[in-house]
């Protein structure tokens, strides 16, 4: 194993954050998990962090040397408040950061892609950007999408027939902790996606092969999946670039896999069937228990 190191971890209770939290724990490493409704990890107290209240940043920051970074939610211009904190943990002492991003977010590009120019210029001495492809947990949490699948049957988008390399949150958690406790860091971003890329109305047929339970692709207008986040509550400006970036989907944007799971792992990407498949028997194990209860 490699040397132990301290990490906070933000975004902690999240899709990633907690992945990544508990993979650094499994092999022995000090971590700081920090959310806004903080929670301890097995052998850590969890802290408070909130983006937009500086006030967090000192108890986040304090006793670690590299950081795991998950961008405010929903801020359609992310490097307002992530700035002040990166030039703070530059000033405590963190050296290696590790920023989750996204595939369809280029260096410099909107959103989290100005604070990915700014660890490519050398804000911190070690870095890496992961930029995953879309995450096959959308269709099996608690996203918009999922939530559809189970209530309606119907999985919406303005993605038309355009594909895209779903990956596995667990296989990006993966990534993150080589990324953040190698000897030497990427120093680079890293696009990570599954094994294949399927079209939403491919996601369509497996969740409805592997629930036994009909799912089909609503196609949506890019007008239509606009207003239908903004109806689900999601602010309009982001609402608008999510919509956006279904349209690039269709446009053939997010076709593409890479090697890049494997190549930092050691191991190939899970693919969405068997993603499908241990997702709903989890959820189905957890009914159990509940019943049981």
């Amino acid at each position: 194993m490699s040397t132990p190191v301290s990490v906070l971890v933000t975004g902690a209770t999240g899709t990633t954050g907690s992945r990544v939290a508990d993979r650094l724990v499994a092999l022995g490493h000090d971590i700081t998990p920090a959310s806004r409704r903080p929670t301890d990890a097995v052998g850590a107290r969890g802290v408070r962090f909130d983006w937009h209240d500086a006030g967090t940043y000192g108890a986040a920051l304090c006793g670690v040397d590299r950081a795991y970074l998950v961008p405010p939610i929903g801020d359609p211009d992310p490097a307002l408040v992530m700035l002040p904190f990166l030039e703070q943990a530059r000033a405590a002492g963190v050296r290696r950061v590790v920023l989750l991003s996204s595939s369809a977010v280029p260096v410099g590009g909107p959103g989290v892609g100005r604070v990915h120019a700014l660890l490519a210029d050398g804000l911190f001495g070690e870095w890496a950007v992961l930029r995953p492809s879309w995450f096959m947990q959308n269709f099996t949490g608690g996203h918009l999408h999922a939530e559809s699948i189970r209530e309606e049957g119907v999985v919406s988008s303005a993605t038309g027939d355009g594909k895209v390399g779903f990956v596995d949150a667990d296989d990006i958690a993966a990534v993150a902790v080589r990324a953040l406790t190698d000897p030497v860091a990427p120093d680079t971003d890293l696009v990570l996606t599954g094994p294949e890329t399927l079209s939403y109305r491919e996601v369509a047929t497996v969740m409805t092969q592997v629930s036994g339970r009909p799912v089909e692709h609503r196609q949506l207008t890019y007008e239509q999946m606009r207003d239908r986040l903004t109806a689900a509550g999601i602010p309009g400006e982001f609402a608008a670039m999510l919509a956006g970036m279904d349209r690039s989907i269709a446009q053939g944007a997010e076709n593409r896999v890479t090697g890049t799971v494997e190549r930092m792992t050691g191991r190939p990407p899970r693919t969405f069937r068997a993603h499908a498949e241990r997702a709903l028997a989890e959820r189905g194990r957890r009914a159990g228990a509940e019943a049981g209860a």
